[in-house]
């Protein structure tokens, strides 16, 4: 099985965080307290130093989070003005910081290639064009090369910088290559409500200046029903519900920041599992790939492709119900404070279907969070790993009722 080496990869993100809001800052021209502080304080920690190049670093990340937090309506008429500051700037930093961790004359230039080019890969050809992988990689190359342009007098324009301005210390390096990512990915309205990333518009853009092409790839004909087979996993609710929710759009920077808490999570724990072959198809996933163009990227064949399927939903489930099942539910609005994802209705139906036992234990995980599995267990008479493995039970019960009776409505 080859390995998506230059597609697939997506440049790692440091661990989630809990934002708390600045109090002690000193205030900015306008009223509102800079961030200069707390970025000061987050790349010292980690660097331990200060090396070349990092004083205009940190002077242009704490002017543009100061910029951005005073123009965004939501974020003034928010109340809450210092949270998404420090979020904002942890979000910024912890960027840059992975790249630079990466060492940005290498690795981190190939992590950030490979990450932009999973999401553009199919976009680069001409509708209906038969080009296999090779074709299609000579027109990303020339795209890719195209838009690094772009994305550098973009750079230069939006912090003020000489056209001749380029980064060349490794603090630099990484810090453009962490708003090459974040350009690439902005979102751009369009009619009807939608938008798109920036990227792809190039893309897109690019690929209707190419030659038509008149042929059909035989291939597709048959893509349809290979799609079918291959996308018969997502009809679990669990990798459904958390795959959707990854590719929603963030409207709000909550959501933004929440999405890359769980996907940062997730791509963790998989590398954790030894897994590295999921990592590479959950990255295509969530661009969206065929089932074609994942199995040309990846060089699977139809048995490979199901086996990789099973184990990729596997380890979904059990990290959305059992490692990380407070984040993701927290994510999706289905934690126990919101019971669960369901209205007042629903929920007492679901409770009525359940042991008393059961309805013991939910009681207890929603009156008393911070209890330990040794505390509910002494409390109910179970053992801890009993109280795990219910847990996880209840937890898919209440996926199953949930998604039933929204199906329910929904006929």
């Amino acid at each position: 099985m080859k390995t998506a080496s230059t597609c697939c990869a997506m440049p790692p993100s440091s661990p989630g965080f809990t934002p708390q809001p600045l109090d002690h800052s000193p205030a900015s021209g306008d009223g509102a307290p800079t961030v200069a502080p707390l970025v000061n304080d987050l790349f010292m920690a980690h660097l331990q130093r200060r090396p070349a190049g990092l004083v205009g670093v940190m002077g242009r990340m704490t002017a543009e989070v100061d910029r951005i937090c005073a123009m965004s309506d939501r974020i003034q008429t928010s109340g809450e003005v210092g949270h998404w500051q420090t979020a904002l700037v942890r979000h910024r930093v912890s960027k840059c910081l992975a790249y630079y961790d990466m060492g940005s004359n290498h690795q981190g230039r190939v992590e950030l290639h490979s990450s932009l080019s999973a999401i553009v890969y199919r976009h680069v050809a001409p509708r209906g064009s038969n080009l296999g992988f090779q074709g299609r990689y000579a027109l990303l190359e020339d795209f890719m090369q195209n838009f690094y342009i772009e994305v550098l007098n973009a750079f230069r324009r939006e912090h003020g910088l000489a056209e001749t301005y380029t980064p060349r210390t490794r603090i630099e390096l990484a810090e453009y290559m962490a708003f090459s990512e974040q350009y690439a990915k902005r979102r751009i309205s369009l009619r009807g409500g939608h938008s798109q990333q920036l990227i792809v518009l190039r893309a897109q853009a690019f690929s209707r200046r190419q030659p038509s092409e008149t042929s059909v790839d035989m291939a597709l004909v048959t893509e349809g029903a290979k799609t079918e087979a291959a996308e018969g996993h997502a009809r679990s609710s669990v990798v459904q519900q958390v795959r959707e929710k990854m590719m929603a759009d963030a409207d709000d920077p909550g959501d933004g920041v929440m999405r890359d808490r769980v996907v940062n999570a997730l791509m963790q724990y998989l590398k954790e599992q030894n897994q590295p072959d999921c990592v590479d198809y959950l990255v295509l996933k969530l661009q969206d790939c065929s089932a074609a163009e994942i199995d040309d990227i990846l060089g699977l064949s139809s048995r490979e492709r199901d086996y990789l399927q099973q184990r990729f939903k596997y380890h979904v489930e059990k990290f959305s119900q059992q490692h990380e099942w407070e984040l993701v539910h927290q994510w999706l609005g289905a934690n126990l404070e919101s019971r669960l994802g369901m209205t007042p209705r629903e929920w007492g139906g679901f409770l009525a279907t359940l042991p008393t036992d059961y309805r013991n234990f939910l009681t207890l995980k929603q009156t008393q969070p911070s209890l330990s599995n040794e505390a509910i267990a002494q409390a109910l008479g179970w053992t801890p790993k009993k109280v795990q493995r219910n847990w996880t039970k209840l937890l898919k019960l209440a996926w199953h009722y949930r998604n039933q009776s929204h199906g329910s409505e929904a006929s």
